[in-house]
């Protein structure tokens, strides 16, 4: 439970900072400016000038953030069964024994 805490809180920060690289990407590439001026152009601002208000970097992050924390408990949760599966499997089956020698 305590590595696939730990492994599960690794992947947790990756998301949120491959998450924040990959908008700052974007936004350097003016990608949001350029689907505003798209919006703008074709007059659909009152149906959706609000949409790009939802891609700003504090909701995206804070949208990252909450799916690393979900990630964090339901992987943990995951591989601490299936670790307990294993287990009870191994111990019922015999599971597999290895030996190494040093010739």
């Amino acid at each position: 439970m305590k590595l696939s805490f730990l492994l599960s809180i690794a992947i947790g920060i990756g998301i949120v900072v491959a998450t924040a690289v990959v908008w700052g990407v974007l936004n350097s590439m003016e990608v949001f400016a350029k689907i505003q001026g798209l919006i703008e152009d074709i007059g659909a601002m009152e149906q959706f000038g609000e949409l790009l208000e939802y891609v700003e970097f504090s909701r995206v992050i804070s949208v990252a953030t909450v799916v690393a924390i979900v990630d964090v408990v339901l992987l943990t949760a995951l591989c601490t069964l299936g670790a307990f599966v294993y287990n009870l499997v191994a111990a019922m089956v015999g599971g597999l024994h290895l030996t190494l020698t040093d010739e």
